[in-house]
């Protein structure tokens, strides 16, 4: 899946925390989306967050497919948390959004 798709499969899904701004920053090349909750949009692009997400792109495509859990993720250092780590832990029901 590239970028493009998963903003748009997000998107469609309304896959955002309400009132909030999360961004996933996948690093490098591959950039940030923004989670935007209380403009009820996703986009790509970078910006000031509640919350802030740092994965790799390959990691984030296991998390999404549910090869790799979040929790396993978070514990050995593949995904740090900036922020208020409620809305993270919010973000499990956005990848379920993601696999329907």
């Amino acid at each position: 899946m590239t970028k493009q798709e998963l903003v748009g499969r997000m998107q469609q899904g309304q896959a955002w925390v309400p009132g909030k701004r999360v961004k996933i920053d996948f690093g490098g090349d591959h950039g940030a989306i923004m989670l935007d909750g209380a403009a009820q949009q996703v986009s790509e692009g970078d910006g000031a967050a509640d919350t802030t997400v740092r994965v790799g792109w390959d990691d984030w495509q296991q998390l999404a497919s549910g090869e790799l859990d979040g929790m396993t993720a978070f514990m050995t250092g593949k995904l740090r948390v900036e922020g208020d780590m409620s809305n993270a832990m919010q973000l499990q029901g956005v990848l379920a959004k993601l696999k329907g």
